[in-house]
């Protein structure tokens, strides 16, 4: 390491390395790459790639092939994650590293970007070697599930069953006017035994005949199943190349820490969750980025991560925002590769200081207005929740209490049961939908590259979204727009308010009770395009999200009777909201 320390130092500076003439302080730790606000010094070396990026796809400075511009400007365009690391050099010069998630048109070794941890795209390496071999036993999948041989199997095999359902059909037919005709001799006296012993014999008939078209159909399948059967074992062999192949690449994917110790993506992964890397664990932007400045002796002092172009299908992501680093793939990577490094304490973690008010009380229930940043529930950490302060005030209290939850980054109202009879009586409110929650939430600006958003004109008028959901497994607690596979998930919103800075503040009525349905709704393309002031999930992270369960009504567990609660949120445009909403 220390002889690639000199050759920085020495010659000239590589083209990977950006430095960065600034008086900005770095920060005292290191970046938590799963829940960060970007560091200013982040920020100039973001609007550094920025500039690179847009200068790319214009042909210009990086490539004087103009297909390779047009295939940099399409791909990105459809949406890259880039990321960068501020580092600081032997010499003492402050620089900046930059990455890009994947490949950019097939390639994975752009000038100007770190290069991969593992490059297996050489042509002539391993991977593309095996992989070729792969595709074709692909190849020869397709080639025999459209061989002439199969295809005639395939004829034979239908045919045999239509013709052998129509002569069944044919037969059963002719057994009903048969019986028929028999009900009628036996209206006029004929020789019952007789006509017993002809409706017999055409029942034994139609079982033969059945039999005789079922060995037919068997014998069709069997020769089609030779052919299937060779395409199964050639299914099977593509599997297990690709699993050996997948797990040969792992071990060739091996990251360092601060302190030099290295290890393979398989061990740790192994060692995490006892199973394989999922596809493309590795690389993203985060380990790159490490990996190659730990290579080269650079310290790394703050990190940050931007989307740009398009948001996908189903995930959330907005042109030009910062997001976190999965944690699906680069979780157990970036907790070995942050080893050595002094890195700020996860925010999520931190004890909170905010106060539980009290509602309502009565001998059956309580109310609460839960701050943000408190848990509903107790979580892994020895946090306060919602819970936990309730047996304190509530000892002899019966019963699980909590009937429902809010996200621990929203604040508002809760009912909690103090007894069983109550939290069961609750507790089937809720299922059958018959409580209403209305939420408010401040909405961000709306982006250059957001969707035409449906947030309508005039204030008061409601309109409803419809996406369905479900969580994303590689970035867990991420929820995923899926109309396939997703559970439905439907909200009401309502105009409230806007102001002069862009943002809008919107009235939210959840009609299911999906997890993050709220702000997924509000941040996804497909719903109000915009997300929610704070949410660092998807969107910006701020000093608190700005999501309030502002009102709640549902029938009291002992008298029957309906009731409301409501707390305003202390989001500032409220302050300016409430002549508008009151006449709303």
């Amino acid at each position: 390491m220390q002889d690639n320390i000199q050759q920085i130092s020495a010659a000239a500076t590589p083209s990977w390395l950006h430095p960065m003439e600034t008086s900005v302080v770095p920060p005292p730790r290191f970046t938590y790459p799963f829940c960060y606000v970007p560091h200013p010094l982040c920020e100039a070396a973001a609007a550094e790639v920025r500039r690179y990026v847009e200068a790319a796809g214009c042909g210009e400075g990086i490539r004087p092939d103009d297909t390779e511009a047009a295939a940099w400007s399409d791909e990105v365009g459809r949406g890259k994650m880039f990321g960068v690391l501020v580092v600081a050099c032997p010499d003492g010069r402050t620089a900046f590293l930059a990455a890009y998630s994947g490949l950019i048109g097939g390639r994975n070794d752009w000038p100007w970007f770190v290069p991969p941890v593992f490059d297996s795209q050489q042509p002539d390496g391993y991977f593309k070697t095996r992989e070729a071999e792969i595709s074709a036993v692909n190849r020869q999948v397709a080639a025999m599930q459209q061989s002439p041989e199969r295809m005639a199997a395939a004829r034979a095999l239908a045919a045999v069953r239509r013709q052998g359902d129509e002569a069944v059909d044919a037969y059963r037919r002719m057994m009903a006017g048969a019986k028929l005709h028999r009900d009628r001799k036996r209206a006029e006296g004929c020789d019952e035994a007789l006509l017993i012993r002809e409706s017999q014999h055409q029942k034994a008939e139609l079982k033969r005949l059945r039999r005789h078209w079922a060995g037919l159909v068997s014998e069709a399948e069997a020769r089609l199943a030779v052919y299937d059967g060779q395409t199964e074992e050639l299914r099977r062999r593509r599997h297990r190349m690709s699993d050996d192949l997948q797990r040969w690449l792992f071990t060739q994917y091996e990251v360092t820490d601060a302190t030099g110790n290295s290890r393979t993506l398989m061990d740790i992964f192994a060692a995490a969750t006892g199973a394989v890397p999922p596809s493309g664990a590795g690389d993203c932007c985060a380990p790159k980025l490490l990996q190659h400045a730990y290579r080269h002796g650079l310290r790394p002092l703050c990190m940050a991560e931007f989307w740009w172009g398009e948001s996908p299908r189903t995930e959330i992501r907005h042109h030009l925002h910062y997001y976190p680093a999965c944690r699906g793939k680069c979780l157990p990577i970036l907790t070995h590769m942050l080893g050595g490094l002094d890195v700020d304490p996860d925010p999520l973690a931190a004890d909170d200081d905010g106060r539980l008010e009290i509602v309502y009380e009565d001998s059956d229930i309580v109310v609460v207005d839960k701050p943000a940043g408190m848990l509903s529930v107790p979580g892994r950490s020895s946090r306060r929740s919602v819970q936990s302060l309730m047996r304190m005030h509530c000892p002899d209290a019966e019963g699980p209490m909590m009937v429902h939850r809010l996200d621990m980054d929203t604040s508002g109202l809760l009912v909690v049961a103090k007894t069983l009879a109550a939290y069961h009586n609750l507790q089937a409110q809720f299922a059958a939908r018959t409580v209403s929650k209305t939420y408010v939430a401040l909405l961000s600006p709306a982006s250059s590259a957001s969707a035409t958003p449906i947030i309508p004109a005039s204030l008061g008028q409601t309109f409803t979204i419809d996406l369905p959901l479900r969580p994303n497994p590689l970035d867990r607690p991420r929820q995923v727009v899926d109309r396939v596979n997703g559970r439905p998930a439907v909200t009401e919103c309502r105009l409230l308010s806007t102001d002069g800075l862009g943002r809008t503040l919107v009235e939210l009525h959840p009609l299911t009770g999906r997890t993050h349905q709220l702000r997924v709704h509000c941040a996804h393309p497909a719903g109000l395009g915009r997300p929610i002031v704070g949410d660092a999930l998807y969107g910006q992270p701020a000093e608190r999200l700005c999501l309030h369960a502002a009102r709640l009504e549902f029938d009291h567990p002992t008298t029957g009777r309906r009731v409301f609660f409501e707390r305003e949120a202390d989001f500032d445009i409220l302050l300016n909201a409430k002549t508008q909403r009151r006449g709303g």
